[in-house]
């Protein structure tokens, strides 16, 4: 009587409702009856003697692990120390966060037992063991709370897919979703998911981090693992990264609900114990790595095991869809005479992007890491605030940006570095740590460069001795690298718009890293060119084209990195010549030489007894190259790398008068329809007296209001 009573949706909700809840319970049946699956291990540390503390030490956390696994644990996580030092033991368990906490146990009580003295690791005073479902580690060093990628192990699987330039995108906006909803801090640290390939196959994956560590720290991790996909996984239909503070996997098949089922072919091998490689090598948008399953054991048990599990499986498969047949039945006959609605179709955006939030710092922790920005941790001061050095807890060194409350452009800055500085990865580009927003204070974090900017060097008579031809030499190289990066090999097409010394910062060792992203622009990976009413960058540095009409490319940033290889190489300023005799800007002073036949006296006299001629007038030309007037002369990024390295068999064009010269077709008056205001540039290490006499060079433009 009552089903008589009830409409046709109401019968087909019945159905789905059984249909759910029985493959659920096959599905629940058959997974907790899985075995877990050994994957890899590594033995670490000294060893160390048999019947000692430490090995009693150790027996009781590998005994106290397991008893936890059987309890409550927080997010598949738990961590203990066991012993006191100089034998105290650290231990942790970390469980995959789709599975149940019956299949944790099973997996924390296989590993405890393999990772124990007999096992995988006899002897060791390090040891990581993981599993398809788990992973258990400890060490007699204190590694909780702390983001470690090594070491590290790929698994491959050895099929290809048959589309690569479709597979790709699709994969990469799976991950870029699963690393967005990881690190977003509203669940645990572990996302999966699955996206359509066609219509017959789906791509599936997961991401996850140890609980322990923090956001911040999770999002690197993954960063830094999804690089190493081309460097195992290329074009390959599954793989798997693993490092000891994040994993992340995918496969052509549902593997995390079916895990005991047969893996297809793969390979597995340890990672290389180096920093992960920049996102440049990566395949467009692409985000994580992949994981399979090892090829699990031939005994006679692993053998009954699987016939169990693929009967239960086909069960669990055939019945629900014998129901789902019967319910789209239903389903039609009751709708088959109702209009069809017009549904709206959603658009889904995804620029590829990290989620930011998860790089957001305390205020109140960058404030005691800089002793409440103290004058003595205060490192310069430019138009957008002030910069100080600070040291985290962890004893990590920073350089915070804390903008001005009174900037009117402050906020389009913070903006720009953050979404565009946190997505880059480059050894040429400085590292983004996090940032911070409390009230009206807005702080940058930055990985501390020990030897500030680089004109603190170059213009400073007696600091510009240290920097010798092979360093100056190296400087514009990297400089050059990280400009193709941005230009070309980035997974964004940016346009930095403010190259120049002071926005090159210096590590301990004088390696270059581009900073201050807060005038740069985001390309289209197809556009070329893009045009302004209000104009951003530095006098001296700007390109014609740009100071005249408002427009914008590749090559401006081009054209400044030429004069940032003239001011390298001459050690002065190209506003250093202004009312002189000799020339008027140093691009005048060099173009007179080299087309005179003397471009080797435009070198710094302190380097002419020590340079290498040959690629002094290499450098040269290329800067000559770079400034030219027109913007089909100048040559991209990737050809003036080239032409750094060695002259290719076909001779680069010969230079001809750069913009601005004298004899110049170009006038240099600014359209009056462009928006201009002069400000003090802004340079992370930068003195306040130094911007306090910054001549005309070095006066910033900047917008007027936020695009």
């Amino acid at each position: 009587m009552i089903i008589r009573n009830m409409g046709c949706f109401d019968l087909v909700s019945i159905f789905f409702i059984y249909l759910f809840s029985l493959s659920n319970l096959l599905i629940t049946i058959h997974y907790t009856s899985a075995q877990p699956t050994y994957v890899y291990h590594f033995c670490l540390g000294n060893n160390y003697t048999a019947n000692s503390t430490f090995q009693t030490n150790l027996n009781q956390l590998v005994t106290s692990l397991y008893s936890a696994s059987t309890s409550f644990i927080r997010y598949g996580y738990y961590e203990t120390t066991a012993g006191e030092y100089p034998d105290s033991v650290y231990g942790s368990l970390q469980c995959r966060g789709d599975i149940t906490l019956e299949a944790c146990q099973s997996c924390v009580k296989l590993a405890s037992e393999d990772i124990n003295i007999s096992e995988r690791c006899p002897n060791s005073k390090q040891a990581i063991v993981w599993y398809d479902s788990c992973m258990l580690r400890y060490s007699n060093q204190n590694y909780f709370n702390i983001m470690q990628e090594n070491p590290g192990v790929y698994l491959v699987n050895v099929n290809n897919v048959t589309d690569p330039d479709q597979f790709y995108p699709i994969l990469g906006d799976l991950m870029n979703d699963l690393v967005e909803k990881t690190t977003s801090g509203l669940s645990t640290k572990f996302a999966s998911g699955s996206r359509s390939v066609t219509n017959q196959t789906e791509l599936y994956g997961y991401v996850q981090c140890t609980e322990d560590i923090s956001l911040t720290n999770c999002s690197r991790c993954l960063m830094g693992v999804i690089s190493d996909i081309p460097l195992c996984c290329d074009g390959k239909r599954g793989g798997r990264v693993i490092r000891p503070s994040c994993n992340l996997r995918y496969e052509m098949y549902p593997f995390l609900r079916y895990v005991n089922t047969p893996s297809p072919p793969l390979l597995s091998f340890p990672a290389p114990r180096l920093s992960p490689p920049p996102l440049a090598a990566l395949p467009p948008l692409i985000l994580p790595p992949p994981l399979v399953s090892p090829p699990s054991s031939t005994n006679t048990t692993t053998a009954n095991s699987n016939k169990e599990n693929a009967y239960v499986l086909a069960i669990s498969i055939a019945i629900p869809s014998v129901i789902a047949l019967l319910s789209a039945i239903a389903f039609c006959f009751c709708c088959i005479r109702r209009k069809k609605t017009k549904t709206k179709k959603l658009d889904y955006f995804d620029d590829g992007i990290q989620n930011t939030e998860s790089l957001q710092i305390n205020f109140s922790t960058v404030s005691a890491a800089t002793d409440n920005f103290s004058e003595a941790n205060k490192l310069g001061e430019g138009g957008f605030g002030s910069v100080y050095k600070g040291t985290f807890s962890s004893s990590q060194e920073i350089a915070v940006k804390r903008l001005s409350k009174n900037s009117g452009q402050g906020e389009q800055e913070f903006k720009n570095e953050v979404t565009l500085v946190a997505k880059l990865q480059h050894r040429n580009l400085v590292k983004l740590v996090g940032f911070s927003l409390a009230g009206e204070e807005k702080l940058l974090i930055y990985e501390f460069m020990p030897n500030a900017s680089l004109d603190q060097f170059l213009f400073d008579p007696i600091k510009r001795i240290q920097l010798d031809w092979e360093r100056r030499y190296r400087i514009i190289g990297g400089v050059a690298r990280g400009l193709v990066y941005l230009h070309e090999e980035s997974r964004l097409k940016i346009i930095h718009r403010d190259l120049k010394a002071s926005n090159i910062l210096l590590d301990k060792d004088m390696n270059p890293k581009i900073a201050d992203f807060g005038m740069a622009r985001l390309f289209l990976l197809e556009q070329t060119q893009a045009s302004t009413n209000r104009i951003v960058g530095t006098h001296g540095y700007m390109a014609p084209e740009y100071i005249m009409f408002g427009e914008f490319s590749v090559k401006s940033d081009v054209f400044s990195f030429g004069v940032l290889v003239l001011e390298i190489l001459r050690g002065q300023r190209n506003s250093s010549f202004h009312r002189s005799d000799i020339a008027r800007d140093l691009l005048s002073y060099a173009w007179k030489h080299w087309n005179n036949g003397s471009a080797i006296e435009i070198l710094d006299p302190n380097l002419k007894d020590t340079c290498t001629r040959s690629e002094v007038m290499r450098c040269i030309h290329v800067g000559l190259l770079c400034v030219q007037e027109n913007v089909a002369d100048r040559p991209t990024m990737p050809t003036v790398v080239q032409m750094l390295n060695s002259y290719s068999a076909t001779d680069p064009a010969l230079p001809l008068a750069p913009a601005f010269f004298a004899g110049s077709t170009m006038r240099i008056e600014p359209n009056p329809t462009l928006g201009y205001s002069e400000e003090q540039g802004s340079s992370n290490n930068e003195s306040i007296s130094e911007a306090a006499t910054r001549s005309v060079n070095e006066v910033t433009i900047t917008e007027l209001d936020p695009r």
